[in-house]
């Protein structure tokens, strides 16, 4: 009988990263990790991954979509943007593909990073009767997990979902305009091209801008967000609204 391929989704996230350091000490194994980038991470989500992959002495398997390929490409074949009624990233980016590594690698035990603080939250339904959930196994919420990562001086990185994101906020929009402007910029341009765009109108209030061009310009005037070049705490919990596939 061929033996179980123990798979670790290791998106980078703090709940992940824990579960994933805290299992090598705790019941090392071959673990085989593996994450679903969409290229559309800021550089310092790839640095933590190339960190992680020193710590853990195990390269971290970069899955991607053989059809959508990245966010961009993605976008192009729909020929429009990710937005919170059409959340295809997600899908085509995240689940699909790693629906696909765990088929490619059955029979597998697969761990998830999911907290005890959140049971109302599934994982893989597919690996359902094969996934287990350290996290929740050792009663571990969002405030072991905080604890056990500053203990191991782990710093997630303020975004470990995409940069052009749909659910991001004022400020995060602002930091990225100041700091990433090159990738600002090619979101603005993405929305002139589909005519489309990553904002939704009336988010917040009738007389913002809900355009990345008409955002940059009240930025440029001056305008500062609430929170502006001030991350998020060095972790973030479950009800900021990120992409909840890419932050754990």
């Amino acid at each position: 009988m061929k033996e179980n391929n123990h798979l670790i989704a290791l998106s980078g996230g703090k709940d992940s990263t824990a579960m994933a350091l805290r299992l090598m000490e705790t019941e090392p194994k071959n673990y085989i990790f593996f994450c679903t980038p969409t290229g559309d991470e800021l550089p310092p989500m790839k640095a933590h991954w190339n960190k992680l992959e020193n710590i853990l002495n195990k390269p971290i398997i970069k899955v991607k979509s053989p059809k959508w390929h990245d966010f961009k490409t993605m976008c192009n074949i729909h020929k429009c943007l990710p937005n919170f009624r059409k959340r295809f990233c997600t899908v085509n980016l995240k689940i699909e593909p790693a629906e696909s590594f765990y088929a490619d690698n059955d029979p597998c035990i697969s761990y998830i990073g999911l907290r005890a603080d959140e049971q109302g939250r599934m994982g893989n339904k597919d690996t359902e009767s094969n996934t287990r959930y350290p996290l929740r196994e050792w009663g571990w919420g969002l405030k072991e997990v905080l604890s056990y990562l500053q203990n191991k001086k782990i710093t997630i990185p303020a975004r470990t979902d995409c940069a052009r994101c749909f659910f991001q906020k004022k400020h995060e929009w602002w930091n990225l305009w100041r700091e990433y402007s090159e990738i600002y910029a090619d979101a603005e341009q993405q929305e002139k091209e589909f005519g489309h765009t990553f904002l939704t109108k009336g988010k917040w209030g009738k007389n913002f801008p809900h355009a990345l061009k008409d955002m940059r310009k009240k930025f440029e005037k001056g305008y500062i967000p609430r929170k502006a070049n001030i991350y998020y705490p060095l972790f973030q919990d479950s009800n900021n609204q990120q992409c909840r596939i890419c932050s754990l």
